[in-house]
């Protein structure tokens, strides 16, 4: 009996799969259905903040009545009114917390959202808030590190513990990576392992970086100093280190055999949590470097779960599943030796869904339903049920519902039993709790599909006609077609389960009027389609082999039948791309003309017609040849092949064979496969692959669900052949896709809806019949569950209701009547723009000149732009001229700043001019509002020229001018400037012929002449140095630098064009650099060895000078002086 029970149960979950599945529909689609509550979105359950930003704890639900929701904080019930620091959104149960006022840590508790309405009350999960943290590393004095080359080395990193862990990289002072290999590695925990060092390796600034991703922060390590010596050297700087550094080994370090650094000992083991990632490692030193390998003891690794990492040090297997339990071995061998060790993987499973998360049910009165809330996990997960929040065991009795272990089974439901159910899993490792409602509802039957739809479809083709529904009990569907004699059962007419009624092979006398009728026992309700199905589109006359002479003209023909109300529209490609933009190609709708062809118009063309259902194509190929053929040696196309034969057949290949044809004095060079698809293209051939022209059979990989028939065309230097005779015919079976759809786009043509398109699968990638596809969508970042519809014979689906401008997760499978596509790669899209809703703040302008201005204003908060940032536009207008003779005009303007602009250049401006502007931001819907309307004057500027010239009164030595004011004014007038010159005839003199220029240039080659003499004198005579104020200059490093290459200091250089003016500034290094003139004090005796001068002074060793020195101490310096330093002197003075 109790066996009979549970079968009874099972077969009623099976009912209730598709019960629930045809009344998940939009609550906006059925105003005033009541519904008790159901959690849409909720923040994690391991929910980690930023200190620095508010915290916001999402719980959002569903409900007829809208729900009213309230928190618990630690167990507890949280007043969100008593606190000032935490509000609740409107019509939301999401807390903001504003941080300004208070510390983060403050909130770091387990909160838990309770949604109601009076049909139910939903719980979200425990959500745990934590703080990330980025602590500062701890203060450290590392020592240089010696070590003796060829020995293992670790350097330890010890971040410090954040949360989340941090990333951990090695870079050097410049900020690069540390290079790494299979001798240096860096481990899981962070260290450096060094399986033995080089002289390579020394260097002073192997730095451990820790990247903290919620905070964006980066915390650096003390530089850690490696210096790697040989023995000989080591003992000859054991004294200099012996105080300051640890020194890892004084024996010599020979090659040697692997030994592990990590992990220790020849065994150990690690617990790892199905789905997450296993990571295992082995690092092992030895001389030469060892190399891992990994193997599995128990079996083979998995082959798409398996990567490694670090140069074979780490074995990583993602997803794990119990399968990856075992014993799994790392190997670590060079020339001396191999040393291995085991590790024991022990795989737990926190709680997880065999069947999903418990469905929603909606009853009628007196109607059975079961609740099933079956998971699995290891150790084996307990189950606990609620309703309505409170465990189950203290809610009222209710007689017709049973509790058995994962399952609540219900019997004969009376109205007002409606509830929401909570099932909680949970082991040691986690725990899933999921609500489930039971909606009883007395509902008589809606259709949810668009009444009077036109359905159109191809002959032959598939037609699928909706019928969506909705009712409590759940509807019966039944369909009839135009006078209602009779139901529309068996062929060729087929029920889905959600209504659809689908036609396996349509044809014209299938088209009409559909009437859909859903019916339960509270009532009926009629929904009406149309079905039109057309001709198809085929190519009557396709294009055919070409053969012309360079000169002539070439005509293809391409004609085409069609049904009438479908206007075809043709296609031409040339290889197959684009036609050439050339007017001698004339395109016609049922040819293609060529005149006056060239070499370069050989190839192969193709016509396509395509409506708006259909397409069919036919292509040929044009060879253009000499207009005198050399008649020496006759070359022809090859004849073709024959005898096709098909073996080795199989579900996804098959082996073809045939026998080449004659050659025609030209070697065949290649075979083309071709193909034709009766079921989905009859009469149209496709090329599938090409094989050399040795070979006369070819393995060809086929696709499901397609009637192949193959056909061999042979090519040599003169061209195809004719196509051989067809093979038979050989169909593959059908099976799911193989692929799913590209081109997946995500876009808002209205603010609050989402456009998601795809490229369809052609019949060929369907791979069996049924095809449609699961539309799937989530908003970003929120980790919601992903909302789903199926979508038949259409390749976009519009979202109606999104937030405007909200980021969203897509993704779109192909379904077929054998199962499902692979997992889709996910898309990103945004739902539809509005306008902008905030101006820039801040908004000024700064005058440059008298026509440049320069405007600068705060960028607008992404949120109230809402949609992609376009740029920003100034608007600016010029009111009026501040001159009061100037008349008053408005003239407005625009400049556009595209991308993220926060200032831009306002040109050609009036001089004193007043003017307005303001600033708006835009997207793709267009300009938010303006800032408010500021003003700036501009300052006057150059006037114009006079607005005219007159000469009047002319006399033998007197004239009178008279003149307008210029147009533009540009400022106050303050009076004109006459310039004026004799109109004589200008004769060109050449000034060189000159004989006051020769005088000139004479008096001035004495005058250098003479300078050269005093110079030279002064030089021979030197100058006197204090030996006090050189040794003073000595000891003050600022006025004696070092040179960057030998640690000298720099030397003073007599050349004038080097020597910096008093107050000017020196080199960025602080040195004077010498050059290489040939005119130095050295060699005038003051630069070479040491020597007294006359007074006794020693002036060899001080000839550097610095400048800032001479500087500060202005004319007392005793060098010798120059007439140039007289010069400069003086300017210095002027």
């Amino acid at each position: 009996m109790m066996e009979r029970r549970r079968m009874d149960a099972a077969l009623l979950v099976l009912f209730l799969v598709h019960l629930a599945t045809a009344l998940e529909v939009p609550l906006d689609l059925l105003e005033g259905l009541p519904q008790p509550p159901t959690i849409t979105h909720q923040s994690p359950k391991d929910y980690i903040i930023d200190p620095r930003e508010n915290i916001i704890i999402q719980c959002e639900a569903k409900g007829k009545p809208h729900p009213s929701f309230s928190w618990t904080r630690n167990g507890t019930h949280f007043d969100i009114d008593q606190d000032p620091n935490v509000t609740m959104k409107p019509h939301s149960g999401t807390l903001v917390v504003d941080i300004s006022r208070t510390k983060a840590e403050q909130y770091e508790c387990v909160y838990q959202c309770t949604a109601r309405n009076k049909h139910g009350t939903a719980v979200s999960n425990n959500i745990v808030v934590r703080q990330s943290r980025s602590p500062l590393w701890s203060k450290e004095k590392i020592k240089p590190i010696v070590v003796q080359e060829g020995v293992s080395l670790v350097l330890p990193c010890r971040p410090p513990a954040g949360l989340p862990p941090p990333i951990i990289f090695w870079m050097d002072n410049n900020f690069q990576r540390l290079p790494q290999s299979r001798r240096v590695s860096q481990s899981l925990n962070g260290d450096l392992y060094f399986s033995n060092v080089l002289r390579e390796d020394s260097r002073n600034d192997y730095i451990c970086y820790a990247r903290f991703p919620y905070t964006q922060t980066i915390q650096q390590k003390q530089p850690i100093t490696v210096k790697v010596l040989n023995l000989d050297a080591i003992n000859d700087t054991m004294a200099a280190f012996y105080n300051d550094t640890d020194l890892f080994s004084e024996d010599p370090a020979d090659e040697r055999k692997p030994t592990f650094l990590i992990p220790s000992g020849p065994s150990s083991s690690k617990m790892v949590l199905r789905g997450q990632v296993l990571e295992m490692e082995c690092i092992a030193e030895g001389l030469p470097t060892p190399e891992i390998s990994w193997t599995k003891n128990s079996g083979d690794l998995p082959v798409n779960r398996t990567s490694y990492l670090h140069y074979q040090k780490t074995l990583r297997i993602v997803n794990v599943s119990e399968s990856d339990a075992g014993d799994y071995r790392c190997t670590a061998r060079n020339k001396l030796g191999t040393v291995y060790h085991t590790i024991h993987i022990m795989v737990k499973a926190a709680p997880f869904w065999i069947s999903g998360a418990p469905r929603n049910l909606v009853l009628a009165p007196g109607e059975d339903g079961v609740l099933t809330c079956r998971a699995s996990g290891t150790p084996k997960p307990s189950v606990t049920w609620a309703m309505n929040g409170i465990p189950i065991e203290n809610s009222p009795k209710d007689l017709s519902r049973k509790v058995e272990d994962d399952t609540i089974i219900f019997s004969v439901v009376q109205s007002g039993s409606s509830a929401v159910y909570q099932c909680n899993v949970s082991n040691d490792y986690g725990y899933l709790l999921s609500n489930a409602f039971v909606n009883v509802l007395s509902e008589t039957p809606r259709v949810l599909t668009q009444a009077n739809k036109v359905y159109q479809v191809i002959k032959n083709h598939r037609a699928l006609l909706d019928c969506a529904s909705f009712g409590s009990p759940i509807p019966r569907i039944t369909w009839f077609k135009d006078s209602r004699s009779s139901t529309l059962d068996g062929d060729p007419y087929m029920h889905h389960d959600n209504g659809t009624l689908e036609i396996h092979v349509a044809q014209a006398h299938h088209s009409g009027k559909y009437t859909c009728v859903a019916r339960n026992t509270l009532g009926i309700y009629e929904n009406h389609v149309y079905l039109e199905v057309k001709d198809p589109t085929r190519i009557l006359k396709q294009p055919d082999y070409k053969q012309v002479q360079r000169g002539r003209s070439v005509v293809f023909e391409c004609k085409v039948t069609y049904d009438p109300s479908l206007q075809p529209t043709v296609t031409w490609l040339k290889d197959d791309g684009e036609l050439p933009d050339d007017e001698r190609l004339i395109v016609d709708f049922d040819s293609l003309t060529i005149t006056d062809v060239t070499e370069n118009d050989a190839g192969v063309y193709t016509c396509i017609m395509n409506t708006t259902l259909d397409q069919d194509s036919a292509r040929a190929e044009l060879t253009v040849v000499g207009a005198t053929p050399t008649p020496a040696v006759v070359y022809e196309r090859p004849d073709p092949p024959t005898d096709l034969e098909l073996t080795d057949k199989k579900k996804r290949s098959v082996q073809l064979t045939w026998t080449p044809g004659d050659e025609h004095n030209s070697p065949i060079q290649k075979f083309l496969i071709q193909y034709e698809d009766s079921l989905h293209h009859r009469g149209h051939w496709h090329n599938l692959t090409e094989v050399p022209g040795t070979k006369t059979t070819a393995h060809l990989k086929l696709s499901p669900y397609v009637h192949y028939i193959f056909r061999v065309l042979a090519v040599n230097s003169v061209g195809f052949s004719r196509p051989s005779f067809p093979s038979r015919m050989f169909k593959t079976e059908p099976a799911a896709p193989d692929e799913n759809p590209t081109g997946v786009h995500g876009f808002g043509t209205e603010h609050d809806n989402l456009v998601i398109s795809w490229k369809p699968l052609t019949g060929l990638q369907s791979n069996g019949p049924g095809l449609h596809y699961k539309v799937m969508w989530r908003q970003k970042l929120m980790e919601s569950d992903w909302t789903k519809v199926t979508v038949a014979n259409n390749s976009k689906f519009v979202v109606s209701g999104t937030p405007t401008f909200v980021p969203y997760e897509l993704k779109v499978q192909a379904v077929n009547d054998h199962g499902a596509g692979p997992e889709p790669a996910i898309a990103h899209g945004y739902s539809g723009e509005d306008l902008p809703v905030a101006a820039p703040e801040n908004v000024q302008a700064v005058l440059l000149n008298s026509t440049l201005s320069e405007v600068h204003w705060d960028p607008v908060p992404p949120k109230s732009i809402r949609g992609h940032l376009k740029g920003y536009k100034v608007y600016y207008w010029r009111e009026r001229s501040l001159h009061k003779h100037n008349p008053h005009h408005v003239e407005k303007q625009i400049l556009t700043f595209s991308g993220n602009h926060t200032h831009g250049i306002l040109p050609g401006l009036h001089p004193f001019s007043l003017y307005s502007f303001n600033v708006r931001v835009y997207n793709g819907k267009g300009d938010g509002p303006p800032s408010p309307t500021q003003q700036f004057e501009t300052p006057e500027g150059v006037p114009g020229p006079p607005t005219s010239l007159v000469v009047t009164n002319t006399n033998m030595d007197t004239l009178t001018l008279e003149w307008n004011p210029p147009h533009d004014r540009n400022g106050h007038i303050t009076g004109y400037t006459l310039k004026y010159q004799p109109a004589v005839t200008s004769r060109q003199v050449d000034i060189a012929t000159q004989g006051w220029f020769i005088g000139l240039m004479c008096a001035i080659a004495l005058l250098i002449l003479i300078l050269l003499i005093i110079c030279f004198i002064q030089r021979n005579k030197g100058g006197k140095y204090p030996v006090k104020e050189k040794e003073d200059a000595h000891t003050d490093p600022e006025f004696q630098p070092m040179k960057d290459d030998d640690c000298t200091f720099g030397e003073y250089s007599d050349n004038e064009d080097h020597k910096p003016l008093k107050g000017s500034r020196t080199p960025s290094n602080g040195t004077v650099k010498r050059d290489d003139s040939d005119d130095s004090l050295v060699d005038y005796g003051e630069g070479g060895d040491g020597q007294f001068n006359e007074d006794g002074s020693f002036i060899g060793q001080y000839s550097g000078k610095s400048v800032s020195r001479e500087t500060a101490e202005g004319h007392e310096s005793s060098e010798a002086p120059s007439p140039i330093n007289a010069m400069n002197s003086l300017n210095s003075f002027v």
